[in-house]
């Protein structure tokens, strides 16, 4: 794999996403964070996961460039519903992931970091959902994961302004399980992971099945509302505009339709 690196230490993995500058999420991602999810999910060892970004950012968005080579609408929506699958695969794991987050976990980076069942951040790291500000919609479940973390008023201002809270404000909100210097943050979240890998492994999938009937009973049907709408944002006018003006680094004009 180019963008993932399993390190296992016991019965705790590591999974190292490396996709520099940024930790863009691209299709290749998507693909190889798949296969990095069976390769541990079959691991008979390993315990616990641990998800983390190399470099400046945990993930800073989507990757931008890629979305000016999807041909329309119905094309984008496939692309949702590729990394809402995915996300599904990664929340139904009976291994408890543990997402940790410094610098920025933005848009699809965002999506990711509440697909995991804990998430540790630096105070200072920035988190938010700020497809608006390009005239599109999450694609990854965002609409509908978000509010069952934060409440509905909180997510509605996130979902509606694109405007990122810290990772302070963040444990505030119920965003993040716990807020840290940035520095502290992986030795935080192998601290929690430690605390899960000395428990029975049968318990912990016993707990992490569980989870699953915590859900909303219509989740399901607002993840496919969600990619039907993050194709037809692609194919409006201020869609297109969001994404060439974000390209060219200037402010959108939007026409509201």
């Amino acid at each position: 794999m180019e963008c993932f690196q399993i390190k296992k230490e016991g019965s705790i993995a590591i999974l190292t996403f490396k996709r520099p500058p940024a930790n863009a999420l691209s299709r290749a991602v998507i693909t190889e964070l798949k296969e990095a999810l069976d390769t541990l999910d079959s691991d008979g060892e390993v315990k616990v996961i641990i998800l983390h970004g190399d470099g400046k950012f945990f993930a800073a968005g989507a990757d931008i460039k890629e979305f000016t080579q999807v041909e329309n609408g119905e094309e984008f929506s496939e692309l949702a519903r590729k990394g809402q699958f995915l996300f599904e695969r990664l929340e139904a794991l009976t291994k408890p992931v543990i997402c940790a987050i410094h610098g920025a976990a933005l848009g699809g980076g965002l999506e990711l970091a509440m697909a995991c069942h804990l998430r540790i951040a630096a105070e200072d790291a920035k988190l938010g959902q700020p497809e608006i500000n390009l005239g599109l919609i999450p694609g990854f479940a965002g609409s509908q994961r978000l509010p069952d973390l934060v409440g509905r008023a909180k997510a509605a201002e996130m979902l509606l302004t694109g405007e990122p809270i810290t990772g302070a404000e963040a444990e505030k909100w119920g965003l993040v399980n716990e807020a840290c210097p940035a520095e502290e943050v992986l030795e935080k979240a192998t601290a929690l992971a430690e605390k899960a890998a000395s428990k029975s492994g049968v318990t912990i999938k016993m707990i992490m099945e569980l989870l699953q009937y915590s859900k909303r009973t219509r989740f399901s049907d607002g993840v496919k509302k969600e990619a039907e709408l993050f194709g037809k944002a692609y194919d409006s006018h201020d869609g297109k505009e969001g994404i060439h003006a974000f390209l060219e680094k200037r402010k959108p004009t939007f026409k509201n339709q």
